[in-house]
């Protein structure tokens, strides 16, 4: 169809448009195979597939793909149907509403000679007619998926896409060459060529060199780079001539050639195009590293080290080494015995896990704390390795191995007990002679039941071993493990039996989480968590300030609230009885992490206002560490007094040691014997000494009670004064039982004063607890309202002080989904930080306690 000037309609271009449509659609469907194996074939051409095969194999490539490709595009032009104007016009009158072409050629049956039917019949053909002229060409279905349903073509084109890029296409006009006859191949002489490649080191990052395209006479290359090359032509035409590798005894002549690069030197191709460079080696020296100071003691006993380490490229492993450094070791005691061989510690060094590695600041954290080596003298030496095996190596460092301290005195002499037994077995029979000393009066040396009845559990075993020919290595680790859970229960007292059955509820509750248990036993299980988690908190509240090792940056540590503890655990319920176990998983992990490193408060957290007091604490905190090292003195001039065959005054034989951080406190035992002389002259100027300093921390606590401290004017302290006044008589007493040369008395006394020291603390502790919980309500009450009948979010209250009516409440879904589209509204706010700044604190003043 045309206009009347002969100008194509709409439908003319839409019919034309529909037959290129049909003619692409059955070309592809015809010739795809055609053209899929012509671009496999041509990029295994330009990938150089016929150098590596024989020529045999090469010929006999070339004639099959070109047969293959012959005989695909002859199958395509016998299934080709091609496509007529009819066609397309069926097609495209399929496309249109009410196929108009149909309909054009549709001829009226009734009522001819009607002039109503014939308005009607012109109607519908200027209807039709109207529909023709907004037609529009109808594409080609290209879609292969049904023919080609490995995908067949998409590897083609990418081989080919590959080809063009990485390969040489122009090796696929070598087709002619392929296709020569074998017989016939052998005739023709091909001229002889070249290639030659450079791979530098994986971890140096730099890219390959194909050393045909550099024209450049000098390269500077990184240390280890492998260079290959291949001759093609007659062999013997070509060869090579290199300093730069190690080999010896190649072939300069040989086809296929590959070195690696060890130093600088020259390289040259030897033959016709052939080339010479100049040839840098870029060495990679080896990696360093640096101790960073010190190891420090962090809290729990752990060992941290910091550490610097540095190489050209990056750093792929390392490890620390720590050996004995028994010539700086003070030899006294237990550790007078020679010690059982024990090799050197060899502990692999963590690397950072992201980024970049040529440059590493980072720190080493271990526990040491049960190994036998703890707070003695080491020799420590870090080593490093970079990629190509080269290692580093720090200097040494003599060092006290960092390990757990124990404050308390019959904890620190079970400790000694245990390195003891650790560094020689031939110790067994010398600790076995001190426990039975210490056992003498269980009474007065243990604390709790428990761990007495331990301690005599363990002394019976190591006589029956020692009775049945000698302590060998597998009961000595025995017992080693028994002595320092037995320390942990003496240090730790009930605490360490609290945070055991929390973690055994723990586990139980997790396990059930995922197995998918009973939710009656899941109740049963949160239950008895919640219990052991309240007896936790209630012991680790309690825990004197003493206990803890000194912490850095105390200041920014995260506070967490019982409440807050007791949030989470109702959150994990919630989800449970919703039957969303996944995310109750997820949560309950989170309360696992939380509690491995807890610190409580009672009531609300945050930043507040300095406690009254707080500074006065920190100053008892420092007389009790100074108390205890004095103790450890004054043991120690015991220790003195007995070896040289004296003892403090009175007849009475010594106890159980009451102080024993690092010292022997078993070596007291039996019953002394009366010395010879007088106990001033044998102690001398350090038994003046020892007195000396005894009043001076007499003094500095009867001052520390003068300042103001927590709890004043309440019962809690009451009691903590008079610990305090116990501990400073006590004090005064050790002075004077020193000044006498009663070695034994003042260790008494001193041992006294440390245990009332300690009361008075735990006594301040719980009314800057009970402080802390009045001010937390007070700063709520202020909170709760502006003191005009509103809320903060200015709604208006009723008499009661109540938001809203039970008619305006919400079902328990909808006030789930209102909660928490309330929470993610202020997350978002919180976020903006163009907001005023008081409205930013009153947002994470919610969020803190919602």
């Amino acid at each position: 169809m045309a206009d009347t000037q002969g100008n194509p309609t709409e439908f003319d271009r839409a019919l034309r448009g529909t037959l290129i449509g049909l003619w692409a659609e059955r070309m592809a469907r015809a010739f795809w195979p055609c053209v899929t194996l012509g671009l496999l074939f041509g990029a295994a051409l330009a990938f150089g597939v016929q150098d590596v095969m024989p020529a045999a194999w090469s010929s006999a490539l070339g004639l099959g793909g070109l047969a293959a490709i012959l005989v695909s595009m002859i199958w395509g032009a016998w299934r080709l149907d091609v496509p007529h104007r009819a066609d397309a016009a069926r097609r495209l009158d399929q496309t249109l509403p009410g196929r108009p072409l149909t309909a054009m050629a549709d001829q009226v049956a009734v009522g001819v000679d009607d002039p109503g039917t014939q308005a009607l019949w012109s109607a519908h053909l200027a209807r039709v007619s109207r529909i023709l002229a907004q037609a529009r060409a109808v594409p080609g279905d290209l879609r292969l998926s049904r023919f080609d349903r490995f995908g067949l073509r998409y590897m083609a084109a990418t081989a080919a896409a590959v080809a063009v890029l990485f390969a040489a296409p122009s090796r696929v006009t070598e087709l002619g060459g392929m296709a020569q006859l074998p017989g016939r191949a052998e005739a023709i002489a091909l001229g002889p060529s070249w290639e030659a490649w450079v791979q530098p080191p994986d971890y140096t990052g730099r890219p390959s060199l194909y050393l045909n395209e550099v024209d450049r006479p000098t390269l500077q290359l990184p240390q280890g780079s492998l260079v290959t090359i291949r001759f093609y032509g007659q062999p013997g035409i070509m060869s090579v001539d290199e300093s730069l590798s190690d080999r010896t005894e190649a072939d300069p002549a040989a086809m296929a050639q590959d070195f690696t690069v060890e130093s600088s030197g020259r390289l040259s191709v030897r033959g016709p195009a052939g080339r010479d460079w100049e040839i840098t080696a870029l060495t990679d020296a080896a990696p360093r590293v640096t101790l960073a100071g010190a190891p420090v003691r962090e809290r729990g006993g752990l060992m941290r080290q910091d550490y610097t380490a540095e190489d050209d490229y990056a750093v792929t492993g390392g490890q620390i080494t720590v050996a004995l450094d028994l010539d700086a070791v003070d030899r006294r005691f237990g550790l007078a015995t020679n010690p059982d061989p024990r090799d050197p510690l060899q502990i692999v060094l963590p690397l950072p896990a992201s980024g970049a590695r040529d440059s590493i600041e980072d720190a080493f954290i271990e526990d040491f704390s049960q190994h036998p080596w703890a707070n003695l003298p080491v020799v420590l030496r870090m080593g490093v390795e970079d990629a190509r095996g080269q290692t580093g190596q720090s200097a040494d460092a003599h060092v006290v191995l960092p390990g757990r301290r124990f404050f308390d005195p019959m904890a620190a002499a079970v400790i000694e007990l245990r390195r003891d037994l650790l560094w020689a077995r031939a110790n067994g029979a010398r600790s076995l002679q001190l426990m039975r000393a210490i056992s003498h009066r269980p009474d007065s040396a243990f604390r709790s039941q428990q761990a007495r009845s331990r301690f005599m559990d363990t002394r019976d075993l190591l006589q029956a071993s020692l009775s049945d020919g000698g302590l060998d290595a597998a009961t000595r680790d025995d017992l080693a493990q028994t002595l320092w859970d037995l320390a942990i229960l003496l240090e730790e007292g009930e605490l360490a039996d609290a945070r055991a059955r929390l973690e055994r509820a723990q586990e139980r509750l997790d396990e059930a989480i995922r197995n998918g248990a009973d939710p009656s036993e899941i109740q049963e299980l949160m239950d008895e968590m919640r219990e052991a988690m309240r007896d936790y908190m209630q012991q680790l509240a309690e825990q004197p300030r003493e206990r803890g090792e000194p912490q850095q940056g105390e200041g920014e540590r995260r506070e967490v609230t019982q409440d807050q503890i007791q949030q989470l655990m109702d959150r994990i319920q919630e989800l449970m009885e919703e039957g969303r176990m996944e995310e109750a998983a997820e949560l309950m992990a989170q309360l696992n992490a939380l509690l491995e490193n807890l610190q409580v408060a009672e009531g609300q957290g945050g930043d507040g206002p300095p406690t009254p007091g707080g500074e006065a604490m920190e100053g008892l905190g420092e007389t009790l560490r100074g108390q205890q090292e004095l103790a450890d003195d004054t043991f120690g001039e015991l220790q003195e007094e007995f070896r040289e065959g004296g003892q403090g005054q009175g007849n009475q034989p010594p106890g159980p040691p009451q102080q024993g951080d690092g010292q022997d406190g078993q070596e007291q035992q039996g019953q002394g014997q009366q010395g010879e002389g007088d106990p001033q002259e044998r102690g001398g100027a350090s038994a003046n000494d020892l007195a000396e300093r005894q009043r001076d921390l007499a003094e500095a606590l009867r001052q520390q009670q003068l300042q103001p401290l927590p709890g004043e004017g309440m019962p809690e302290g009451d009691a903590a004064l008079d610990a305090l006044e116990r501990a400073q008589r006590a004090m005064e007493g050790a002075a004077e039982a020193l000044e006498e040369g009663d070695s034994g008395e003042a260790l008494s006394r001193q041992a006294d004063a440390m245990e009332a020291m300690r009361e008075g603390l735990r006594a301040m502790n719980e009314a800057q607890s009970q402080d802390q919980r009045e001010q937390a309500e007070g700063d709520a009450a202020s909170e709760t309202g502006n003191g005009d009948g509103r809320d903060p979010l200015g709604r208006a209250r009723n008499q009661g002080g109540e938001v809203g009516t039970e008619q305006d409440m919400l079902t328990e879904n909808d006030a789930y989904e209102r909660a928490r589209d309330l929470l993610e509204e202020l997350r978002r706010r919180s976020a903006e930080l163009d907001r005023p700044e008081a409205e930013l604190d009153y947002l994470r003043r919610l969020l803190d306690r919602f």
